[in-house]
């Protein structure tokens, strides 16, 4: 057995024999917490509602206030397919709310000494150290072609953590930059993060660092710096020192067999085969995506969101200061930068000015009071992923909430992340 896969099994190992923390305290009833139990029984309504129809195989949906449980409930299937019920702790892949946790990881090591935001990210990564930016001339004949300029400066720690490096997504989109990723194999969960750095290193740019949003394999890279700063896989260092420690024992980019069996599945159709989307239990990856391998339930998340909430604290454990929470979550993005197509693509949830939203590190923000089409408080801060995850925490009104989902169309996300947010918040009394 290799070095790699007993590492792998190791951890899996560790991950099953995690102490399990007591669960979020509940709420003798909602009300307790300022919330309504009639009218949050038109959540239960209108998502049982939607998986009688058929529109999604099930889903979790928990609600924190004040720091109790005000609302936890599964709905539909854990596997449509094989007929198997949602349970409260189905396992979900979450996609891109592996980022916020990611983050969290990085800013923990900022704390120790052991990286800077404001450091290129050469100092960590040297393979990242001369990059060029590919800038696409049409031709006469309407062909397009790359031609490189150097990177006017270089890219720093804190543009991997905001999105501003000039990396991007080959998954999204058809620039050139992004065929030339799709080529390389960026995203290959058999690789490891070592051997995607040597991939980026080899890749142009799509924009000069700091110029542009774009929502991107950044935060990928900072899983790699992660690593290299701590001597830990990004898989190790995410189970014992950030899951562990905060009672979540089901987080983790690998699962053993008992999780296997709780792991919920996406369908193209009602009846249809589950679609495989992201984790696949029979080819385990190797790679620990930063930006987007996670797996995690309902409340291992809403701990995650409550020691967010809290300053960085939760039973006792403390993984970050309260400013360094509040670095995390203030807008980051240059008030010149631009957009990135895939950006404007992200529609309700993006983090655009025109919906007074911003983005921090790992996260997006409310910036304003209006100019959203949903309804929150300044100051909340949000992600989603993907595969059909969204959380949120909103200071202001002491609130996390969690929705665990399985549904990887981008506009079947969006309503779920707006109807979710309606339906709590029509419940605050």
């Amino acid at each position: 057995m290799n070095r790699l896969v007993s590492g792998m099994l190791a951890t899996a190992l560790t991950l099953s024999g995690a102490a399990i923390a007591a669960p979020l305290p509940k709420a003798a009833k909602p009300e307790t917490v300022g919330l309504s139990s009639q009218r949050l029984q038109r959540l239960t309504d209108a998502f049982n509602a939607d998986v009688q129809s058929g529109k999604i195989p099930g889903a979790v949906v928990m609600i924190v206030r004040n720091g109790k449980v005000a609302y936890s409930q599964s709905f539909g299937f854990q596997d449509r397919a094989a007929g198997s019920t949602m349970r409260p702790d189905s396992i979900f892949r979450i996609a891109s709310m592996t980022k916020p946790i990611t983050i969290v990881a990085a800013l923990m090591l900022a704390e120790e000494g052991k990286l800077q935001l404001m450091d290129p990210a050469s100092v960590y990564l040297p393979q990242l150290k001369n990059l060029q930016v590919g800038v696409e001339v049409k031709e006469g004949s309407g062909e397009r072609r790359l031609v490189l300029e150097p990177a006017r400066r270089e890219i720093t720690v804190q543009d991997l953590m905001r999105h501003t490096s000039g990396m991007t997504y080959g998954i999204f989109g058809d620039s050139l930059v992004q065929r030339a990723y799709r080529a390389a194999g960026t995203m290959d969960d058999q690789q490891t993060n070592a051997q995607m750095i040597d991939k980026l290193a080899q890749l142009p740019l799509a924009f000069q660092p700091g110029a542009a949003f774009e929502y991107s394999m950044s935060n990928d890279v900072v899983g790699r710096i992660v690593e290299v700063q701590s001597g830990l896989d990004l898989n190790r260092f995410i189970v014992e020192r950030i899951a562990k420690p905060l009672g979540m024992p089901d987080t983790a980019f690998l699962l053993d067999g008992e999780q296997t069996t709780r792991l919920a599945q996406a369908q193209s159709a009602p009846g249809a085969p589950p679609l495989i989307i992201g984790y696949n239990p029979a080819k385990p990856p190797k790679w620990f995506s930063g930006g987007g391998g996670l797996l995690s339930t309902a409340e291992d998340y809403a701990r995650f969101g409550q020691m967010l909430l809290n300053g960085g604290e939760l039973d006792g454990v403390r993984l970050l200061s309260r400013k360094n929470v509040e670095l995390m979550t203030s807008d980051h993005l240059p008030p010149d930068a631009s957009y990135g197509a895939f950006t404007l693509e992200l529609g309700l949830t993006a983090p655009l000015p025109q919906y007074g939203q911003g983005y921090g590190l790992g996260v997006g923000v409310r910036k304003e009071a209006g100019r959203s089409m949903v309804p929150g408080s300044v100051g909340d801060y949000y992600w989603g992923g993907a595969t059909g995850p969204y959380f949120w925490v909103d200071p202001r009104e002491k609130l996390v909430a969690v929705m665990m989902l399985q549904a990887s169309d981008i506009q079947l996300r969006t309503h779920y992340r707006s109807l979710l947010r309606n339906l709590v918040y029509q419940a605050m009394q």
